[in-house]
């Protein structure tokens, strides 16, 4: 073999050995890019990030860096732009775990598979409360939940009212996307409230001559009035006695409601002359709406009411939850004047 031909021998080689190593290292670095964990969320297992409907690439950079999500923002950025992530951003609440690699990650985003949310809204009072308790748990403005509540446009198909749309929200717990709009929020509270109003339920509520809307009303009146629950039944058949006898409810939480200040403790003489439509003491019949959202149980101890001759009650003076009633007036003015001197004793004035 000539000098010549072994030197082109060994130069092909060397060559080949060259492109081969060129070709390892940037096959490495790739895998690196796309394979290698680019996540770390020290001390946490999972965290969740939530990307506003809007959103660009650079506010989903920027919110994975800022929070220390992940460790390599222009490794995240190459792989996104070659999965056209960049131009493709879905809105949501995603699952980030430790270790994730980048093309997990982005596959995940680009995908749109949300964790949903639960839900939960109880011992809400008003509308404008309610609306602020979703808007902090789902994408959605308070304002614009509450403006699309009192559309007339969503309430008179409904047949409510701005004074009776609080009856069409159930308390419960519901599984919504984050980014849920408004028109889907308000028609899965539609569904569940024609879910929760069966048959059963409708055929008891006719029995009593009361609509949906009323069966909630005096629902609400219950529940604030009584903190213990095995009383429900009692005192929603004692306001029935006094709606079919044509006489006022006279209960003070719809004073306080009518006032709007929840943290009376003690209603005056001078409370009961408060002129509102929610007033029970000016007003005979049931308010015009509801004064809270009642729970389930309370709408139930309401359909399910327990029979009985009372047609009066009170706060018993030892401040437990439980209430003394009474068929009588006279019997009542006693278990009042027992209440109004432990309220003087502790000196609860207001």
């Amino acid at each position: 073999m000539t000098k010549k031909k072994s030197f082109f021998k060994k130069f092909i080689w060397s060559l080949s050995g060259v492109l081969f190593l060129s070709s390892a290292i940037t096959a490495f670095v790739f895998y690196g890019r796309i394979y290698q964990s680019n996540i770390s969320l020290d001390y946490q297992k999972e965290v969740f990030i939530y990307i506003p409907t809007g959103a660009i690439f650079e506010d989903v950079l920027h919110q994975l860096t800022n929070k220390g999500i992940i460790i390599n923002s222009s490794s995240f950025r190459w792989i996104s732009e070659r999965k056209y992530y960049t131009n493709n951003i879905k809105s949501g609440r995603y699952l980030i775990k430790d270790g994730m690699n980048n093309n997990e990650l982005v596959n995940l985003l680009r995908s749109g598979r949300q964790t949903p949310v639960n839900v939960v809204f109880n011992n809400v009072r008003t509308k404008e409360e309610f609306a602020s308790n979703i808007a902090h748990q789902i994408e959605l403005d308070s304002v614009q939940i509450l403006e699309a509540m009192l559309d007339t446009a969503f309430l008179n198909p409904l047949g409510l009212n701005a004074y009776t749309v609080s009856s069409l929200f159930i308390p419960n717990t519901y599984e919504f996307y984050w980014n849920t709009n408004v028109t889907s929020f308000l028609s899965r509270m539609v569904a569940e409230h024609h879910h929760f109003w069966n048959d059963s339920r409708k055929a008891k509520a006719k029995l009593l001559n009361l609509t949906k809307e009323e069966v909630v009303t005096l629902a609400s009146i219950v529940e604030k009035e009584t903190l213990q629950k095995s009383e429900q039944p009692v005192v929603a058949g004692l306001y029935l006695n006094r709606l079919k006898k044509s006489m006022k409810l006279q209960s003070d939480p719809t004073v306080i409601f009518a006032i709007g200040d929840f943290s009376i403790r003690r209603v005056l003489k001078k409370d009961l002359k408060y002129d509102s439509p929610y007033n029970t003491y000016k007003h005979k019949g049931l308010p015009i709406g509801p004064i809270s959202l009642p729970s389930i149980q309370a709408i139930d101890a309401v359909l399910n009411y327990q029979k009985h001759d009372y047609l009066f009650m009170c706060a018993k003076e030892d401040f437990s939850g439980y209430h003394n009633f009474a068929q009588t007036a006279i019997q009542h003015y006693a278990n009042a004047a027992k209440y109004r001197k432990a309220l003087n004793d502790r000196n609860i004035k207001r």
